[in-house]
């Protein structure tokens, strides 16, 4: 099995590319059929402020990874720290059905394998290992 440090540095990457991406919906660029329902090709601000507060929760998110990993100090505690890497495994799973009811068929095909991706990438670093706190 691979270290724990590979699948949090996949996740991190993974993390990075949706916040590049967020970001870019932010600017106003025509992504928005990949986002929030495909619903607009420019998102409106309300969704604009949604995808600012999903780059702040990427954020948190990849840290958790992180400290999982024994790469940087965990937040609270290493046994806080495995239940909310438990907590992330389940939220990506259920992005993969909130994807998958998506009425943009764009979304559904970019955001399903990457909500699968997250989901399996959690799961490997939530599983127990002599390596973790």
């Amino acid at each position: 099995m691979a270290p724990d440090y590979l699948w949090a540095v996949l996740a991190c990457a993974l993390l990075a590319a949706l916040a590049v991406f967020q970001g870019a919906l932010i600017a106003g660029a025509p992504l928005g059929h990949l986002a929030w329902g495909g619903q607009h090709r420019i998102l409106p601000a309300k969704l604009r402020v949604g995808s600012a507060v999903s780059i702040a929760l990427y954020a948190l998110f990849a840290y958790t990874a992180l400290a999982r990993a024994n790469l940087v100090p965990a937040l609270v505690s290493g046994g806080f720290t495995a239940v909310a890497t438990w907590v992330l495994t389940g939220y990506f799973t259920l992005g993969v059905l909130m994807n998958g009811i998506s009425r943009s068929k764009a979304e559904r095909l970019v955001m399903i394998p990457t909500a699968l991706a997250l989901a399996g990438l959690y799961l490997m670093l939530a599983m127990p290992e002599t390596n973790h706190p």
